[in-house]
């Protein structure tokens, strides 16, 4: 396609006339070949037939639209023996058969329909002058693309993406030596990718995350590819068996924060000790009326000061409608809670029975409404009791009493591989009360050293140490996979780039809203790769 042209295309075509007319600009064009070949047996011929006339859209000027109408000719076929006596004149680089628009209006309506989608390609496309519905767009990058030039790469990264997160998955296929999207499958079985592999041969190195269903396409289409570990999800898959591995230290746990916050100040605590007197949330409510109940006292004096409701709301940071609505209403408006159904209402009578009675054991309450066919939570009925019935089951003295520390197996995993300094004192009683939790702990952050820093040395070593502890499980599954992980620790090959464009496609399909079919999906994302 001809750049910066005014005609669609110089070589095949020549302007007649030019006028504006309706609103939009005619352009009157015609063919200026004087002799065109036959599309079935080759033979130019300058013996005109008819001519007929072709109304072809074209690419706006300065938001108005253009008309472009083209004569058309009809020529007798010279070329003895051809079954073909009259064909029309071809105009290859100016518009398609059949189309209603031109060459230059399709590729750029094509090219919105990638970047942005039907509905919204087709609103863009309304501004610029194009006039185009979005189910028109989508038909037409359909027929543009019917199949996509796919090769297999050298280094391929794979990994899977949702459809919908925990019910269906696809598999996205990336080049990691372009950093391009190569392919998506539907599914995320492993027949599809041995599939995918077989038919297209030539991958040396394989990239991917722990999933057997990867593993196994891959050893079954190609064996002689190298498999590749991704290392963050090593990383990932050593703290949850590090948090599982702790799980049956939890008094453990309990014992060494409540022996340091015994000792220690709260601040010194805070990453895994929560305050014994936590902020209650009509606290927080309180103060926040008391904040809006002093804007609205500054407001009312310079209103009788007779400052403008403008001014009023740049002086106190508010928006004009917060002012107008203030002052419409005569006095400070209170907040109304907002009561949503709750599956307890059916029960108030009960509860209120129960609660004069003395009762105000939640959980007592809770099992009671389970056996009459309440089928919600324990938090609830707490919830549903606070808000409608101002009852506080448990109050800040008693709070107070007793002990709210919260330590669980994640945090202090956590604060293991993170290694930060407040947490130290814990840690350090930690391991004091359990020589064994110090012996996990050392061998975490011995695993996070050797695969940030590739030690591929050290792994049989922390692979026999390792054995012999809580963690034997997952040293199991690394036996399992062991030389895709010895690929992660002497080869660079990652599935970042592959998260990037997961990320990428994920920004796509939610910009697509219901339109987002495979097809068209897997077109938007190769194309713009």
């Amino acid at each position: 396609m001809a750049q910066g042209t005014l005609l669609p295309n110089r070589a095949e075509v020549k302007l007649l006339c030019l006028r504006p007319k309706d609103g939009a600009i005619q352009m009157e064009v015609q063919g200026c070949r004087a002799r065109v070949s036959c599309p079935v047996c080759g033979t130019p011929s300058g013996r005109v037939h008819s001519r007929y006339a072709r109304r072809l859209g074209d690419l706006p000027w300065e938001g108005l639209p253009v008309r472009v109408l083209l004569s058309t000719r009809r020529f007798f076929c010279v070329g003895e023996g051809c079954r073909r006596h009259i064909f029309t004149e071809p105009f290859p680089g100016t518009v398609r058969r059949y189309a209603r628009r031109t060459l230059r209006a399709t590729e750029t309506l094509d090219w919105l329909t990638l970047a942005l989608g039907g509905q919204a390609g087709a609103r863009m496309a309304q501004r610029l002058g194009l006039r185009i519905d979005g189910s028109t767009l989508l038909r037409q990058v359909r027929r543009r693309v019917q199949s996509l030039p796919v090769s297999a790469p050298r280094v391929l990264g794979v990994d899977d993406w949702a459809w919908k997160k925990g019910h269906r998955y696809g598999t996205i296929l990336c080049d990691l030596e372009a950093g391009r999207v190569v392919d998506l499958l539907p599914d995320r079985e492993a027949g599809t990718l041995a599939t995918w592999l077989q038919d297209h041969p030539g991958t040396r190195i394989v990239s991917r995350d722990r999933a057997s269903a990867y593993a196994k396409a891959t050893r079954r289409a190609c064996p002689e590819a190298i498999q590749i570990a991704d290392r963050w999800h090593l990383l990932r898959n050593l703290s949850e068996a590090l948090r599982n591995a702790l799980e049956p230290h939890r008094r453990t746990m309990m014992q060494a924060a409540r022996a340091i916050q015994q000792n220690s100040s709260i601040e010194t605590l805070n990453p895994v000790v929560v305050p014994a007197d936590p902020i209650d949330s009509l606290t927080i409510k309180q103060r926040k009326r008391q904040c809006r109940h002093k804007l609205y006292e500054e407001m009312r004096s310079l209103m009788e000061s007779g400052v403008s409701q403008s001014d009023i709301a740049r002086q106190l940071d508010l928006s004009l409608r917060t002012v107008q609505r203030w002052v419409r209403a005569g006095a400070f408006p209170e907040r109304t809670p907002r009561m949503f159904p709750n599956s307890v209402d059916k029960y108030a009578a009960y509860l209120d029975r129960r609660l004069l009675e003395g009762c105000s054991n939640v959980s007592q309450l809770w099992r009671e409404l389970q056996q009459q066919g309440f089928r919600g939570q324990n938090s609830g009925v707490w919830h549903w009791l606070r808000q409608h019935r101002g009852h506080r089951p448990k109050t800040s003295e008693a709070v107070a009493m007793k002990s709210t520390l919260r330590v669980s197996s994640q945090q202090t995993a956590w604060q293991i591989l993170k290694g930060s300094p407040s947490a130290q004192p814990y840690l350090e009683e930690l391991y004091r009360c359990s020589p064994e939790i110090a012996r996990l702990a050392h061998l975490a952050r011995e695993f996070f050293r050797i695969v940030r820093n590739r030690d591929l040395i050290a792994w049989p070593e922390w692979l026999e140490a390792a054995g012999r502890t809580s963690l034997r499980g997952f040293v199991t599954g690394l036996m399992r996979d062991q030389e895709a992980v010895q690929a992660a620790l002497s080869l660079p090959w990652s599935n970042g780039p592959v998260e990037g464009q997961v990320h990428r496609l994920k920004l796509i399909k939610r910009q697509m809203y219901g339109r987002a079919s495979f097809d068209l999906l897997k077109l938007r994302v190769l194309q713009r790769a």
